[in-house]
């Protein structure tokens, strides 16, 4: 899977993390002020983080590198989740689209790590 790539760019999983990652960032900037360096901030690291960590992975020559890095994609979109729920009970906004759309690149995330663990890559 990734060796048919020449970039991430190209990886649907890249696309979908990124697209989410600009979506997150324009609903916490309604956040309130206080949660700018709390919640916001925290919400905005992991979003960023899971992309970044499967850009990080995506050049890795060995399987168990690559399976490193998409792990913590994995673990930064659990981490995501718990804030966007945790966003909505606070009433910040209505975080649930978003929290559809963080599932399905989870989802995509592991049928890439899937895939990689049964590639010879």
């Amino acid at each position: 899977m990734a060796e048919r790539s020449q970039s991430f760019r190209e990886v649907i999983v890249w696309q979908k993390a990124h697209a989410f990652a600009l979506a997150l960032y324009r609903c916490t900037d309604a956040f309130p002020r206080p949660e700018l360096y709390a919640l916001t901030s925290q919400l905005r690291r992991a979003a960023t983080s899971i992309p970044s960590n499967f850009v990080e992975g995506f050049r890795r020559r060995t399987k168990p590198d690559k399976i490193r890095f998409y792990n913590t994609a994995q673990g930064s979109a659990d981490e995501c989740l718990y804030q966007l729920i945790l966003a909505h009970d606070l009433g910040y906004a209505d975080t649930l689209q978003l929290q559809t759309d963080l599932e399905g690149v989870s989802r995509l995330l592991q049928g890439y790590i899937n895939a990689i663990e049964r590639s010879g890559c």
